[in-house]
């Protein structure tokens, strides 16, 4: 691999380059693209230039550079997207899942030493300079205390809770000016739910609350297992917590079938829980946030940034939408899904045929008998050509509240988790004795 070790840009005017230099790469290779197409006779779309291989790395380099609420998103874009894009582009933007680049040694060190003095190296027998891993907000070291425990240390990137506000607001800029959001659509209600959430994952404070919270919810199941924070050193910018061992979630797909199975069914059963039982979730599906221990086959949940309580309404409306399509109800369904902000009365009055096939279609294949079985994606294709009409109806576009698109961002996370894993889940039981449904 390639040096990692890239300083942040923690001023507002050099993140605000960062943008200009992936702005202008973006808008140069969309004009040498649509020159050679025009050459070719071909008149190409906007999006058509937009959404290349190209573009697509170009802005992963640069989001994976600048970290931050810009990374977050682009994150949250590339697993939100996933089943819109051509593969070739999501493959690109997984790369931002965990791509992030370093921080330096010296800016590390003086992270540190704000926060613990300069002696904070006789905390620990040994700290270990090269991170284990890195995100949006923050890296991750491994240390051994003088004890002989192994903690983990999340140190967030500096600067970058003062940079949140107007990194989501250019990053909208950047999307306004693509084109991808038409002018009618009023994203400013999402922005500033954005913008609280990701200054509340930027907290580890906050964060650490959380932790303890989710692991009294969980406190009496075995499948899982929660890291305790060391409260005495913890800041806003620095975790430290007991170090949690396994490996990357992913590396399930190569096991063999039953444990892949049991590992996604204790993960969707979570997820249900989550929005029935506990109403409170943690709302961020990245793979990276999950760990698989070989030897006990239990889930390690390691990142609590973006948990936070469920409004009521929202579990309920859930409710509704799962019992509705559990009875093949298309009238229940309408509403709840126009209760959850997933449909407007407007969509579904310029296009209820196309919706209610769409309904029919996805329905078909959740009830075929036996398990679910997340690897046969077919109905996709179906579903991709059913939605032509209402995906270029942009007078139409709606956009569900923030509260409901953060639940939904991890229902279909662990979707795409466990299609990653072909899973094969008994779904509609679990939901049906769940929520008391009749057989």
């Amino acid at each position: 691999m390639t040096d990692r070790f890239r300083k942040v840009p923690t001023g507002r005017l050099s993140r605000l380059m960062g943008f200009g230099q992936m702005a202008a790469g973006v808008g140069g290779a969309m004009v040498s693209e649509g020159a050679k197409r025009l050459a070719r006779g071909d008149r190409p779309h906007l999006s058509d230039l937009l959404l290349t291989p190209g573009n697509a790395a170009r802005v992963t380099d640069q989001l994976s550079l600048l970290r931050g609420a810009a990374m977050k998103l682009g994150q949250m874009m590339s697993l939100d997207a996933s089943d819109l894009l051509p593969p070739e582009l999501t493959a690109i933007l997984a790369r931002l899942r965990d791509s992030a680049h370093f921080m330096p040694p010296a800016q590390l060190n003086a992270v540190l030493t704000r926060n613990w003095g300069s002696d904070w190296r006789l905390r620990f027998a040994h700290f270990e300079a090269r991170p284990i891993a890195a995100a949006s907000i923050g890296q991750v070291h491994r240390a051994r205390l003088h004890d002989g425990r192994l903690m983990a240390v999340k140190v967030q990137y500096p600067g970058i809770a003062n940079s949140i506000e107007a990194d989501v607001d250019n990053v909208a800029a950047l999307l306004r000016l693509s084109g991808i959001i038409p002018d009618g659509l009023d994203v400013k209600p999402l922005l500033a739910a954005t913008k609280v959430q990701l200054k509340e994952e930027a907290d580890y404070l906050r964060e650490t609350e959380q932790m303890r919270h989710y692991a009294t919810l969980l406190a009496d199941d075995d499948r899982f297992v929660i890291p305790r924070p060391h409260d005495a050193w913890t800041s806003a910018e620095i975790l430290v917590m007991d170090f949690v061992g396994g490996v990357p979630i992913e590396t399930l797909d190569t096991k063999p079938q039953d444990q892949r199975d049991s590992a996604m069914e204790a993960l969707l059963d979570l997820v249900m829980r989550e929005l029935f039982v506990f109403g409170f979730m943690q709302t961020d599906p990245n793979f990276a946030n999950y760990r698989w221990q070989p030897d006990s086959g239990r889930i390690a949940l390691l990142d609590f940034g973006a948990a936070k309580p469920i409004p009521p309404g929202i579990s309920q409306a859930y409710r509704e939408m799962l019992a509705a399509g559990f009875a093949r109800d298309r009238e229940a369904l309408r509403g709840a899904l126009i209760a959850l902000g997933f449909v407007s009365p407007g969509l579904l009055a310029a296009h209820r045929p196309v919706l209610d096939a769409m309904f029919d279609t996805i329905l078909a294949h959740v009830h075929t008998p036996g398990p679910f079985d997340f690897a046969d994606r077919s109905f996709m294709e179906q579903i991709r050509t059913l939605a032509v009409p209402v995906a270029t109806d942009r007078a139409n576009w709606h956009l569900p509240p923030a509260d409901t698109l953060f639940v939904q961002r991890k229902i279909s996370g662990m979707a795409m988790m466990a299609v990653r894993l072909k899973a094969r889940i008994p779904l509609m039981t679990m939901v049906r004795d769940l929520l008391n449904l009749p057989a």
